[in-house]
């Protein structure tokens, strides 16, 4: 019997280590899949993937900039697909794309993995792209006291305000945020992939502040050695946040959830490493 077909698309995708962890929770639970990396031009997603589906794929995970293609490609929404306006998984009903947005449960169980406490949280989210809007229900599920969503760009978080329209939410550019009021500070922009950072003001941070950057790397982000040379109580990247929401996906497509524990482990040993 031939292994399914499932896959990960993006541009760039060469960085990517969706397939690794894949086949990792593949041989955990005896699962056949064969799960490649796929470069889609950046207007040609939705033939990329058809393409993909012509030829077996039963399955695909997205990441940028796709998420919001994917979205529109579905003939069917989960309730957090449709929130938060991306998608980061597809599969397949009858002749249906259906798609779901797994980042937010990656991001919320990272963060209770680690002991953060969001209940009555004030959360400061940084970014209003796609990967801010697609964490943003998990968020607010939460019951924080507050979300505030700050951009570069005011308008942008604005428009996500108003999406979303919710009135824990608050949104603001960068230059209007006040001095440190928040229990927990995300950033959503890439900045970190390029050791760079949100161009925010440190009094942003307290002492008890929890920090934690969706990207992440061998090395602190760039982000993170900010956050604690301005006293940060805690500062946690987005690793276990994308091993994450990649066991939610796994679990969509076989019905079954992997351990996360060994793959977050083994995956931090291979970055040291520098595999």
């Amino acid at each position: 019997m031939n292994p399914r077909q499932y896959c990960v698309f993006g541009n760039p995708i060469s960085q990517s280590r969706s397939p690794w962890i894949h086949q990792r929770f593949a041989s955990q639970l005896d699962i056949e899949i064969d799960y490649q990396a796929k470069l889609a031009p950046e207007d040609g997603f939705a033939d990329a993937f058809k393409a993909f589906v012509a030829a077996g794929g039963e399955g695909a995970n997205v990441t940028a900039p796709f998420k919001e293609q994917a979205w529109q490609l579905c003939d069917r929404l989960s309730v957090t697909a449709k929130d938060s306006g991306a998608v980061n998984t597809l599969f397949l009903e009858g002749d249906k794309i259906c798609g779901d947005n797994t980042d937010g449960f990656g991001l919320v169980a990272d963060l209770h993995r680690q002991q953060v406490q969001l209940i009555d949280a004030k959360i400061l989210l940084l970014g209003a792209g796609g990967a801010a809007r697609g964490v943003i229900p998990a968020l607010l599920n939460e019951t924080p006291k507050s979300l505030t969503i700050a951009n570069r760009t005011a308008s942008k978080a604005h428009n996500l305000q108003n999406y979303f329209s919710d009135p824990r939410i608050h949104a603001c550019g960068f230059d209007e945020l006040l001095a440190g009021s928040f229990d927990v500070i995300i950033n959503a922009t890439s900045a970190g992939l390029a050791r760079q950072r949100p161009d925010v003001n440190s009094s942003i941070i307290g002492t008890k502040t929890i920090c934690y950057d969706m990207v992440y790397q061998a090395e602190p982000t760039g982000f993170l050695v900010w956050c604690h040379d301005h006293g940060a109580g805690q500062c946690i990247d987005g690793l276990g946040m994308l091993v994450g929401q990649a066991a939610k996906s796994f679990s969509i497509w076989f019905s079954a959830m992997p351990d996360i524990e060994p793959v977050i482990e083994e995956l931090r040993r291979l970055l040291i490493q520098g595999k």
